[in-house]
């Protein structure tokens, strides 16, 4: 008799179980109800976007780089928050080679989730030139797929990516980068 009251048992907990799961699980999403985007892939054109720095100036990635020619400038983009150490470090290496590299390659740094106010000290308080962009909501933030802090994504004068680093770099590393993003004309 112990015998068949653990298989009964047995069978009780697998029903249980298969219904938990059931009953349980997330919906499915149907493809149709869901806006996918592509995050950046090296090879690929960066997703187009369009931010504003703290006092309002705007800024598209399109209107830097030339998808049709050779008239763009390759971009160098960094996401960044005030609250990210590595950020804070990584801040004067990048603003070094935006003056290094001022006419030809332009650095743009985007902000995750902060305001306005924010952004603007956390910019004065390292005296910054390369415009700062505020991604308050993490409409760009998630269409790149930021997970970690700092990114910083390397975008060639046609607005292909060329790499995505995740994690702070040193200054050797930021230069040559940018000086291969330079090499491929």
């Amino acid at each position: 008799m112990k015998r068949f009251e653990h298989i009964i048992l047995l069978i009780i907990t697998a029903v249980l179980g298969v219904t938990w799961i059931v009953y349980s699980r997330e919906p499915v999403l149907n493809r149709a109800d869901v806006a996918l985007t592509e995050a950046p892939m090296v090879g690929r054109l960066a997703p187009d976007f369009t931010l504003s720095t703290p006092d309002g100036e705007s800024w598209t990635l399109t209107d830097v780089v030339d998808r049709d020619g050779a008239d763009g400038r390759p971009v160098v983009l960094n996401y960044w928050a005030s609250w990210c150490g590595p950020c804070r470090i990584e801040t004067p290496q990048l603003q070094a080679a935006s003056l290094k590299y001022k006419e030809r390659v332009t650095i743009m740094g985007v902000n995750q989730g902060e305001d306005a106010r924010t952004v603007t000290e956390f910019g004065l308080s390292f005296g910054l030139t390369y415009p700062l962009l505020v991604d308050q909501n993490n409409d760009v933030n998630l269409r790149y797929s930021v997970l970690s802090l700092p990114t910083t994504i390397f975008i060639d004068r046609k607005g292909v990516v060329r790499e995505v680093l995740i994690g702070i770099m040193n200054q050797a590393i930021l230069e040559d980068r940018i000086t291969r993003l330079l090499e491929e004309g």
